[in-house]
Parts: structure tokens; C-alpha cells; sequence
């Protein structure tokens, strides 16, 4: 289908974009294109005006910094996974980055434009929960910081304001004895996660001192597992421990239920899913001390 008549605009800083979104109540901003279009041309979504990001400076640049990676938000998926810094150190990412949609896909999209769309079959948001990571969100008032855990609050819904653009990802680059793993199944067609697990494991002293288990594709929103987390915290991370932890993993959760997965299925995929991206970054810890 063709979308709604719309205005387009190109503006050259982020004041400029904030203020165009401020102007227009039915502004939407334009990242990638490959979540906002789609819906443009269902006439599911029919904004008066387009606020194109590709011409904002500073928005495409990954650094580090006092033991922080910094993301901006136009970074795209492609980027993030032939990043040789994240590689090294922060290596979900470049692994999740490569089991989004397609290259087309990847070359295109962008980590902000999927963080602030939050569709509930994301692969970002998992590891955006697992990697402890701070959204940064620029606006009118001025800049603010939300946790990965307040950020997505529902289907289709984060806490970025109206008007705000999120312009930047901040990662703490994890100590010695982290491992981290991303398992999903995939729908065949999209590539979208009929469910995704990221799971981040610190071990020290041959236990684990910290367990981030975060699904995404299971639910309405992304969300993290703390009864798995707490079964693994603690323990040696051994098969029987990960094994219990894994059928945690749903942890209270109303699974979706589409013509993707059954919900009775998305479970058993979440517990499946769980165990595998938990045994690889446990693995990986215990490497990552030796």
C-alpha cells in the first residue's frame, strides 16, 4: 500500500529536531525507516511529518570512555556488529546485532530507532536488559538518563517522552570473569525472535557473583528473569543449577500467543532458550578467569 500524504524534514542538529517534534504533535522520527515505514504503508501509522535523524551530527559514533562504551543512537546494526572495540569488549553485542533481520536490514537500522520502537520481537532489548545498559534521552528539558530496567514499559511502549529524541546507548564494559551468550529462535520469514535469550554471567571465586537473564520475543515487553537469576547467583554454575534456573526463565510471564508460537510453546522455547544462552556464557566466564 501507499502511506498517507506526510511532510518530510532533514534537520541538521538535534536542537533542530527536538523543536520540529516539539512544533508538531504527530511528528515521528525517522532512524532506519524499517519499523516506522512498514506501519506508514499498512496506514497503521499516518504522521503529519517525518523527522529524518541521517543529517544530525554525532549520532553515529561508538567510543569509550572511563570504562563505558558509548552508543550513539543512529549507530547502525551492521556497525555495531564489525565493531572491533565491542568485540573485545562487549561481545553480545556484535552477536546479537548479527541475528537481526537481514544485511539490508542491518545496514539500515539502527540501535536507537529499535530500542525506542520496543517491539516486543526485538533482539536488542534483551541485551540491552542483560548488559545493564543507560538510554540516553534528549528533549526540550534538556538531557536524562533511563535504566535499561524503566525503559520498556509495555507493547510498542518505552519511557521516552514526546519530543524526545533517544540519542545515545551507554554499556559498562564488563570486569574480569564476565561470559555472555544470545540463543533464539527465529521466525523463518522475518528473523524476528519468536523468543531470544540474553544471558550475562560474572563468576568469581568459582561461583557466580551475578546472573542477568533477559528474554525477549516471549512477551508483551522485554523482560528479565529474576527467579533465574537468583537460582544461578550463588551457586557454582554447574548443569543442575542451570537446569533449574532455565525452568525459571518464564518466571510469572503471560507468554504471547500469535501464529508465530502457542503460548504453551513460547514457554518451553523460553526455558529451552534460557539453558542454552546461560551454559555458553557460563563458559565463557569460566574462560574468561584463566
Amino acid at each position: 500500500m501507499i502511506p498517507a500524504a506526510f511532510e518530510y524534514a532533514a534537520p541538521e542538529s538535534l536542537d533542530e529536531a527536538i523543536a520540529l517534534l516539539e512544533k508538531n504533535s504527530d511528528a515521528k522520527i525517522l532512524a532506519g525507516g524499517h519499523s516506522l515505514l512498514p506501519l506508514m504503508k499498512l496506514r497503521l501509522a499516518s504522521p503529519e511529518l517525518l523527522v529524518d535523524l541521517r543529517r544530525v551530527p554525532g549520532l553515529d559514533a561508538i567510543t569509550e570512555n572511563g570504562g563505558i562504551i558509548r552508543i550513539g543512537g543512529m549507530v547502525t546494526h551492521a556497525t555495531i556488529e564489525s565493531s572491533d572495540l565491542l568485540a573485545q569488549k562487549i561481545p553480545l553485542l556484535p552477536t546479537v546485532a548479527s541475528e537481526i533481520g537481514d544485511p539490508q536490514v542491518r545496514n539500515r537500522g539502527t540501535i536507537g530507532g529499535s530500542l525506542a520502537h520496543a517491539d516486543p520481537a526485538a533482539d536488542l532489548p534483551a541485551a540491552a536488559l542483560a548488559l545493564d545498559v543507560q538510554l540516553v534521552a534528549q528533549g526540550p528539558g534538556g538531557e536524562r538518563v533511563v535504566e535499561a530496567s524503566a525503559f520498556f514499559v509495555d507493547l510498542l511502549e518505552t519511557a521516552l517522552e514526546p519530543h524526545e529524541v533517544l540519542t545515545e546507548v551507554r554499556v559498562p564494559i564488563p570486569g574480569a570473569g564476565s561470559g555472555s551468550a544470545y540463543a533464539k529462535f527465529p521466525n523463518p520469514a522475518s528473523h524476528y525472535a519468536v523468543v531470544g535469550v540474553a544471558a550475562r554471567i560474572d563468576i568469581e571465586g568459582g561461583a557466580v557473583r551475578e546472573a542477568r537473564i533477559a528474554v525477549t520475543g516471549a512477551a508483551d515487553v522485554a523482560y528479565r528473569s529474576t527467579a533465574a537469576e537468583e537460582r544461578l547467583q550463588g551457586s557454582n554454575g554447574d548443569a543442575t543449577a542451570i537446569a533449574e534456573a532455565a525452568g525459571l526463565a518464564v518466571d510469572g510471564q503471560e507468554m504471547l500467543d500469535d501464529l508465530s508460537a502457542s503460548a504453551v510453546y513460547r514457554a518451553h522455547l523460553v526455558t529451552v532458550h534460557a539453558q542454552r544462552a546461560m551454559e555458553r556464557a557460563m563458559e565463557r566466564a569460566v574462560a574468561a578467569t584463566g
